[in-house]
């Protein structure tokens, strides 16, 4: 019953560690998006730092948070039912309040990523257009990439809203725009292209980071009744989020490639994860896996390190007593 009344307490946590980790980490998750949409013989970014500087260069400094305002918008509520649900279904695995095997932390970490991707999918198809747009562009402004009578033909639903075509530049385009283009032409399936990978995904990584983040943090504790210091959280949070995201990059490449509706010159489309994964394997090697996979370790291991400090300082829990305090003086 303490849970349920703690719930948004712990929605508010996760909700505002999102805010805040999102808005630091935005342009190395737009890097990562961009290398591993390249393809070999067509990169237009060497690195991580490459990108950036490429995207400040040609798009600005406001062109490495393109597609955060769908990101922002939607991470907490992402955040919020993936650290809920996790702790939702670890207060009904544990036995009379004793602590979680190994097995049951996995299967609550399960069923936490399975719930995350109704909100999760959608975020990411929308935040992945606005992302790529400028490396695409990037690309047609290299004639040693895309020869001009080579061109690939752009994805009809975006056709009105990127003008990709040689020598010109994307036209500003708004989350709003393609996710109403998508309903407009393909229906709610339009939203949910790449739900498949995204549960790939996510599930592997709530299975593993959960309980390594729960082991690793009760291995600070000075005894099994008090809490973690501050900064063990946190480099907790970072190991555990860090090793996650690396363990499921292969998945987070076809996951970016399934759901990039725009494609350069010569950009094979697939039909699904499968055979996502054969082309990936047969073009490009076993390497193309590990695509942006330091990129996502950076991404990832500041904002789980960031969620679990939230957690500590027990924001949701100072914003909650105070709503109390307000209703009682009222």
């Amino acid at each position: 019953l303490a849970d349920q009344r703690n719930l948004p307490a712990k929605l508010i946590n996760g909700g505002v560690a999102g805010i805040v980790g999102v808005t630091c980490v935005f342009p190395i998750d737009l890097a990562k998006t961009r290398l591993q949409n390249q393809r070999q013989g067509q990169q237009v970014y060497k690195s991580m730092i490459d990108c950036l500087i490429k995207t400040v260069r040609s798009e600005g400094y406001f062109g490495m948070y393109r597609g955060a305002a769908v990101n922002l918008t939607l991470v907490t509520p992402e955040k919020a039912i993936k650290l809920a649900a996790n702790d939702y279904f670890r207060c009904h695995l544990s036995k009379d309040g004793r602590g979680l095997t190994v097995f049951r932390e996995m299967l609550a970490g399960c069923a936490a990523g399975m719930c995350q991707v109704i909100v999760t999918t959608p975020m990411e198809m929308l935040k992945i257009q606005l992302q790529d747009a400028g490396r695409l562009a990037a690309q047609q402004r290299k004639p040693c990439i895309i020869p001009s009578n080579r061109l690939a033909t752009t994805n009809a639903v975006l056709s009105r809203s990127y003008n990709v075509v040689p020598n010109t530049s994307p036209r500003a385009v708004s989350a709003t725009q393609i996710a109403r283009e998508l309903l407009h032409t393909r229906g709610i399936q339009g939203l949910y292209r790449g739900l498949g990978a995204t549960l790939l995904r996510d599930v592997p990584f709530s299975i593993i980071y959960f309980p390594l983040f729960a082991n690793l943090n009760k291995l600070g504790k000075p005894s099994p009744e008090e809490t973690a210091p501050f900064y063990w959280s946190f480099i907790s949070g970072c190991v555990a989020g860090s090793t996650a995201a690396v363990a499921v990059n292969p998945c987070d490449v076809v996951k970016t490639r399934l759901q990039s509706l725009s494609k350069g010159a010569n950009e094979e489309t697939y039909s699904g994860i499968i055979d996502c994964f054969g082309k990936i394997m047969k073009r490009e090697g076993p390497s193309a896996f590990l695509k942006g996979a330091g990129c996502r370790a950076l991404v990832m291991a500041p904002l789980f390190g960031i969620v679990q400090v939230m957690y500590f300082i027990g924001v949701g829990e100072f914003i909650m007593s105070q709503s109390s305090l307000k209703l009682i003086s009222d």
